[in-house]
């Protein structure tokens, strides 16, 4: 088959869809590879480092897209993007669409078919989507600590505390990959941590990362005077492929102090939290009720070079599949088709 990466347009997307090392995996199993110039850059990998792994470097993405049969991407198509799909295309990247039906309508349009990588499950678990959650668990914490000290309009808080001082409280809605990430990052920095979740065995895992962390049931209630009290708010609540609920209204919100952050993990599917809007790193931070909202749709953009090594070994197993011919018996990756034939087909996005 005919592989086609291109470089990755939305700001400051630094990541690349596979590293060099597993580019040639693919050339060594017959196919052929193809990268557009500079493609790997931001993330540590020059053209050299895919010229002298097989893969071909090619000038331009008109000149990717010209060439590929499987277009492997690792952000949705944007902007000119779009206007260089064809119907014949199979694409295969994070795509979101349940936050994005213009995306949506734009593909059915094309008439390619395009699969998800957050809709690649199997064993009840969401591979791809997983190693990227993880780090936008622990960037969210990062992010969100940063936000909090005043000359960056937060409250000037040090989330750990000093021996007088009191802690600061983490509150994490959901404890999946991202908000387990999370959860252990600010406890080991010593925050009060309150993580909430449905599920009591992860309820179970969260409590026994630490003695200053809390694991309740989402009651409104509980929600109520958690939320009114956080430092830092962490929206962390996935349902694989649809759009995220709405966990946290406005009026919780508004009911947080001035200075105080969120940081709405769940903004790629539209986020858990209603005052949530995306934002790209060229911009990423908003006020609404005295809140900063750092709600970037990419967030492990800001860590290439780890999030591209991160994704490429989880990401090739799946290529190597989906590059053979008869992908379409695989039941995994024919339940991850998102659109095909002008079509909505995934069940979540219906």
């Amino acid at each position: 088959m005919r592989i086609g990466i291109p470089k990755e347009i939305k700001p400051l997307e630094g990541r690349v869809a596979l590293v060099p090392q597993a580019a040639a995996d693919l050339v060594h199993a017959g196919h052929q590879v193809s990268i557009q110039s500079g493609a790997g850059e931001a993330s540590g990998f020059s053209d050299e480092d895919y010229a002298g792994a097989g893969i071909q470097v090619l000038p331009g993405a008109a000149d990717v897209y010209g060439q590929a049969q499987l277009i492997l991407k690792v952000k949705e198509p944007v902007g000119k993007e779009l206007e260089l799909l064809r119907p014949d295309h199979l694409l295969f990247s994070f795509l979101h669409l349940a936050a994005l039906p213009g995306l949506t309508q734009k593909l059915c349009e094309i008439g390619l078919t395009a699969i998800a990588f957050e809709t690649v499950e199997e064993q009840h678990r969401l591979p791809i989507l997983s190693p990227m959650s993880n780090i936008a668990g622990r960037i969210a914490i990062q992010a969100g600590t940063h936000y909090l000290h005043r000359p960056s309009g937060g409250k000037g808080l040090m989330l750990g505390g000093l021996p007088g001082t009191q802690r600061g409280k983490v509150v994490i809605i959901g404890a999946g990959n991202a908000g387990g990430n999370a959860t252990h990052l600010a406890a080991g920095m010593g925050a009060e941590v309150v993580v909430f979740d449905r599920q009591p065995g992860k309820l179970d895992a969260m409590m026994a990362m630490g003695s200053n962390i809390t694991a309740l049931y989402p009651y409104r209630d509980a929600l109520d005077e958690q939320v009114s009290r956080a430092d830092l708010l962490i929206g962390a609540v996935l349902i694989p492929g649809a759009k995220a609920p709405k966990i946290v209204s406005r009026e919780q919100v508004c009911s947080m102090q001035p200075g105080s952050v969120i940081v709405d993990i769940a903004v790629d599917q539209g986020g858990c939290i209603e005052t949530t809007r995306p934002t790209t790193y060229d911009d990423p931070v908003y006020r609404e009720c005295g809140v900063s909202h750092f709600c970037v749709t990419n967030i492990p953009g800001a860590v290439p070079r780890t999030a591209s090594l991160a994704l490429s070994a989880s990401l090739l197993p799946y290529c190597q599949r989906l590059a053979g011919d008869d992908w379409r018996e695989d039941d995994v990756l024919k339940a991850a088709i998102n659109v095909e034939n002008g079509a909505v087909v995934h069940p979540a996005l219906r």
